[in-house]
């Protein structure tokens, strides 16, 4: 409840100290928004502690047949202190569930009350309270029985009446609350409260009438708009609410048709079909974790159910295949992940955004492992749909870093930068296609190899044997041994340089690790640290011997 609520209640019990009460009364509890006239009298009664039961004949309090395990008819002392050890146990679970309510702990203070209406079912307030906790709590429904009952026990308590009568008003059933509000004006002609809630029925009814049109004849943004309003009258009408739904649905905006879904769980008993839609909704956006937890809360009602199970069973699927593409990912399992990817799109051939996002697993994982030709294949068809996807325009950058086309990477990579300047990786990324373009001018060891950037060690072994063997100094002889000689010494540094981890990461980097320049004086290329490849010291004459 709201503050002002709550200030507007405490000014009617001020105002109201000294009138007549009909029963007990405690602190004030927090309650609906609508709370009558004669509601808020009835609490203020409640809390002040009068404890009063009309029609006690005698003042003495009826009790059931059995109290406290003595039987009705008996006599003398026994029978008075069978009354009154019953009379004293209500009494004290009613004042316990007054503190507890007092506290706003009401689930507590429902349990006293459980026990109360057990230990003396004759005492209407009991029951209103209770009601009163119900409502607080948002439990309309066993309210209503509690109010029910209270009525049948005091027909003339009207603040019971209109209690229910304002709950049936909420739940949409207009005819039953109508009928209360009439019996409450037929009492008091200028009860203002019914008098308006009975007009209000009366609008309510037409404006019903007029949004199911529109809804039926596809005018969904006006009737969304006037469901909206008659939803602030009857919040507990579910057709109201699944109406709604359907025309968020029809317009696209699932989310919304899900908020409005989600309350009708509660509303309908074995609400089945909500879950499943709101499951399938979530399916629809993309959100197949969601989806498996509504579906689930079905298969809670009915573990057979013949929409529920089989869509179950196809989302569990889903999910799992999405959680280990992400891991095959993550833990650079290539040839994992391009096989999980394979299996979403089999099992999921119509939802683009699970496509998309089996192709953007085939996007990365093909430009990770070295696939150039099927990695290009699969980010240009995301991005001739989704020009801006991030992590398309990253991976393809990256296919062009592996293909040595420097420029076309870089122009990827600025799209991202503009796109989202934060992104670290496209701010590296850029920063390395930049020192990789410059580099390319300079020595390239993958070119001296001709191997791709995306060669493995074995790879790089290899084609350094066979360019070995072919420019070894010893099978040349004047100018072409000085050519030969060059040659091997760029073959050799080439080898060096990618076969070691961490120069390789180096040079992958933009850094040639084996410029002086570039290294600051920390060390020179191999050459300069006395290591010849020609293997006898310098000048002419010398006999190569070179182990492969």
């Amino acid at each position: 409840m709201s503050t002002s609520s709550l200030i507007v209640i405490k000014s009617t019990m001020r105002k109201n100290k000294h009138k007549s009460c009909p029963e007990d009364s405690q602190q004030p509890l927090k309650s609906h928004k609508t709370l009558t006239k004669e509601f808020i009298m009835a609490l203020h009664c409640i809390y002040e502690g009068v404890n009063r039961v009309k029609g006690r004949k005698g003042g003495e309090r009826r009790v059931r047949e059995k109290v406290g395990g003595r039987e009705r008819g008996k006599r003398g002392g026994r029978w008075k202190r069978g009354i009154e050890g019953a009379s004293s146990e209500v009494e004290q679970h009613l004042e316990l569930g007054k503190k507890l309510l007092a506290a706003g702990q009401l689930a507590d203070a429902l349990q006293h009350y459980h026990a109360a209406v057990d230990g003396d079912p004759s005492n209407y307030l009991t029951y209103f309270r209770r009601a009163t906790v119900y409502l607080a709590l948002g439990k309309s429904k066993s309210a209503l029985p509690d109010l029910q009952k209270v009525i049948e026990l005091k027909p003339d308590f009207t603040a019971a009446r209109m209690q229910r009568a304002n709950v049936l008003m909420k739940q949409g059933r207009l005819t039953e609350a109508e009928k209360d509000y009439i019996e409450i004006l037929q009492k008091n002609p200028l009860h203002e409260e019914a008098q308006s809630h009975l007009h209000t029925i009366a609008q309510v009814r037409e404006d019903m009438k007029i949004a199911y049109q529109l809804h039926q004849h596809g005018q969904f943004q006006q009737a969304i708009d006037l469901l909206g309003r008659l939803i602030e009258v009857s919040p507990w009408d579910p057709e109201l609410h699944e109406t709604r739904a359907e025309c968020y649905e029809s317009i696209g905006e699932y989310a919304k048709a899900i908020t409005e879904i989600r309350p009708t769980t509660s509303l309908r008993n074995d609400n089945r079909k909500a879950y499943f839609k709101m499951s399938i909704l979530h399916y629809d956006l993309g959100e197949a974790d969601e989806s498996l937890i509504q579906i689930r809360e079905c298969l809670k009602l009915d573990p057979d159910d013949k929409n529920c199970y089989p869509h179950y069973k196809k989302v569990k699927k889903l999910v799992k295949l999405l959680q280990s593409a992400q891991e095959a990912k993550n833990e650079k399992r290539w040839e994992d992940c391009l096989n999980k990817a394979t299996q979403i799109l089999k099992t999921e051939m119509k939802v683009d955004f699970y496509k998309m996002k089996a192709n953007s697993y085939q996007c990365h994982c093909h430009s990770q492992a070295g696939n150039t030709k099927d990695a290009f294949q699969m980010c240009n068809y995301i991005l001739d749909r989704s020009p801006e996807d991030m992590d398309a325009l990253m991976d393809r950058a990256e296919t062009y870093l592996g293909n040595d086309q420097f420029d076309e990477a870089i122009k990827d990579y600025q799209k991202a930068v503009n796109i989202d300047g934060d992104n670290r990786r496209a701010q590296e990324g850029l920063n390395k296609a930049q020192k990789l373009l410059k580099q390319s001018k300079k020595r390239d060891y993958y070119k001296i190899l001709g191997v791709k950037r995306t060669a493995t060690t074995k790879q790089i072994k290899s084609a350094y044997k066979k360019l070995a063997a072919k420019w070894h100094p010893d099978k040349y002889k004047g100018e072409e041994k000085s050519l030969a000689e060059k040659k091997f010494i760029d073959i050799a540094a080439a080898k060096e340089v990618l076969t070691d981890k961490e120069k390789r990461a180096k040079f992958d980097s933009g850094e040639d690790p084996l410029d002086p320049e570039q290294q600051q004086g920390g060390g020179g290329p191999f050459w300069h640290q006395g290591f010849n490849p020609f293997g006898g010291g310098g000048g002419g004459g010398f006999q190569f011997k070179f182990h492969f």
